[in-house]
Formats: C-alpha cells, structure tokens, sequence
C-alpha cells in the first residue's frame, strides 16, 4: 500500500474486536511513531506507554467516563485491546510543545496501523482525565516531570471501514504565490 491509500484507509475507529493486536504489529507501529518528526530532535522530551493490561483500560475508560459525563460516551475507549499513551515534559507547566511532537507520533502510528489493517483512533479525553490522576500515572509508569498528553487506541476493527476519498477542499487552502 502506498501512502495516500493507508491516509485514505486510516479513519477513526470506534468500535473493536476483542482480539489483542500480534506483536510484530505493535511493533512496527512503535516503529512508525519513533520515526516521527520531534522538535529540535528532542526525543528524550517523550515516553511512550503501552497499555494492554484490561484492568488498567477499564480504569483509564473509567475516568474518561466521568470526564465526558456524557451518558453517550459509556466507554471512552471503545473496547479498544490496545492503548498506547505519549507523555511529555512539560516546560513551566506548559505540555503544549509536548502536544505538538505526541501528534507527530500519533500521526504516524495511525497511518501504519491503517496500512496493517488496523483500527485506530486518536484519544484526548481519556488523556485530560488522567493527566493529573497519580494513581494511574504510577500504574502507566510515567517518569517524574512528565504528564500523560495523547493516545492512540489499537486493535482490529469490529467493521471494516470504508475508503475514503482525499480530497483539498475540506481546509480553506490559500495560495500565495
């Protein structure tokens, strides 16, 4: 698959089988996001956390849940087997520039897990409602002076979705030429 079909192929997933991801998936996913672009290089300013331990999702959907309070999001996680979190340093409290590289990551690991066939889904909410939770932190094993700042749930598709078109017209796009 080339690059624009895997683009074309990566949607938001939110409903997963059960099955946990192969190794050698995850693997390359971890690869992807490691290939990333980071600011000034600084990849020592990010940990990646994989989460695969179902009673550890059932507490981070939990406070996902509470966070949303919206009878809609029951399960903010979706029954996703596979979360796997970026955390960053955060410069004078600010996790803003760790945002920005986690996104590069996050990116790049959703358009390899759409070209292995995978669902994936890009998740802020559940990351808010941990981010300061201790408890959980400490279960994810996030090193002191860094702060849980986006996830990415894995697994294989309850459905397979449907090929998109690419399209230039969904931004407002301006030419300066």
């Amino acid at each position: 698959m080339n690059t624009l079909e895997a683009i074309a192929k990566r949607t938001s997933c939110r409903a997963y089988k059960a099955e946990q991801i192969k190794d050698e998936d995850l693997t390359k996913i971890l690869q992807a996001a490691n290939a990333a672009p980071v600011g000034m290089g600084k990849y020592e300013t990010l940990k990646i956390t994989v989460i695969q331990r179902r009673e550890l999702l059932d507490k981070i959907d939990e406070e996902g849940k509470k966070f949303f309070n919206n009878p809609a999001m029951q399960h903010p996680l979706y029954g996703a087997p596979t979360l796997i979190m970026i955390s960053g340093t955060a410069n004078n409290g600010d996790i803003t520039m760790s945002l920005c590289n986690a996104s590069c990551l996050i990116e790049n690991m959703t358009i390899e897990a759409a070209d292995l066939g995978l669902g994936s889904c890009y998740i802020m909410g559940n990351t808010a409602a941990i981010r300061n939770n201790a408890e959980i932190c400490k279960a994810m094993q996030v090193p002191e002076g860094f702060k849980p700042c986006a996830g990415i749930i894995v697994g294989y598709a309850a459905a397979e979705a449907e090929k998109r078109e690419l399209v230039t017209d969904k931004i407002q796009t301006v030419y300066v030429k």
